[in-house]
């Protein structure tokens, strides 16, 4: 059962739902009429879920997953506006609110729990910032994907930072300089998601898939996720210095000397996440 978050917007229409499923933790896009845009609300109650979260050992991996027919629509661009009239102009405000929302994304990257997006619909802009920055993603066939920013003079520069780290440079360049919307399948092609699926099915099998990886050990998890980002924007040698260190530190704990051991024997790895 969804369960409203207490940190975000009261009844009757929270902006963030919480569900577990055993150790998957299921955090819910709620503001539907609104395309689920990133207001305050949902900024605020991304982080503090996320926060909880990273000091939960319960939850192994986490999906985030949206309501209605929109994923998510990037930030509330009336919120913004409304701040126009500002003696600053909105400056002060506008860049307040992209640090909260930088400093949620890279909180999905930073959290020891691999997160798995649900996309059922489009995801543009911050929105299609947020499946970047989620390790993986599970999308629905009919679901669409774009950096429209160009097309309303607002060029997607903070989308661009998740989206140039997960496709390649031209492909990148193209969804941020033509503002075009691109299908699941393209999506999946050019590396942004991981799985194209039947519509509806989408929240389930990111689900599934968070249950397989929730059942290895959450070190080895905890430890790979962490290297895996650090050694990316690192130099060859360094990156490879640094990883080498990392299969030292790894070797030394109790679940790789148990998963090595039941290898060997042919039996089952009985985990302690230590």
């Amino acid at each position: 059962m969804n369960v409203p978050f207490p940190l975000v917007d009261g009844p009757p229409a929270p902006a963030l739902l919480q569900e577990r499923r055993g150790g998957v933790a299921v955090l819910t896009l709620n503001r539907p009429e609104q395309r689920n845009s990133l207001n305050e609300a949902m900024l605020a109650g991304l982080t503090a879920c996320l926060a909880a979260i990273a000091q939960d050992d319960t939850v192994r991996a986490v999906v985030i997953a949206a309501n209605g027919s929109v994923f998510c629509a990037g930030h509330d661009l009336r919120e913004l506006t409304a701040h126009r009239s500002d003696a600053d102009g909105g400056r002060g405000y506008f860049r307040e609110i992209m640090a909260r929302c930088s400093a949620m994304m890279q909180a999905l990257v930073n959290l020891p729990q691999p997160i798995i997006a649900a996309v059922q619909g489009t995801a543009t802009a911050a929105g299609c910032q947020l499946v970047a920055s989620c390790d993986l993603a599970v999308a629905s066939a009919a679901s669409r994907f774009c950096t429209p920013g160009v097309n309303i003079g607002l060029f997607c520069s903070t989308p661009m930072v998740a989206l140039s780290r997960n496709v390649a440079p031209k492909h990148a360049m193209e969804m941020l300089l033509t503002g075009e919307m691109i299908a699941a399948e393209r999506a999946e092609q050019i590396g942004l998601i991981n799985h194209v699926v039947p519509p509806g099915t989408e929240r389930d099998e990111a689900i599934t898939l968070a249950g397989k990886i929730g059942s290895k050990s959450a070190l080895t998890v905890k430890i790979g996720k962490q290297a895996f980002y650090r050694q990316r924007e690192m130099r060859l040698d360094e990156a490879y210095a640094y990883a080498s260190q990392v299969m030292v530190e790894n070797m030394m704990a109790r679940d790789a000397a148990e998963g090595i051991g039941a290898f060997i024997e042919k039996r089952t790895p009985l985990w302690e996440d230590r």
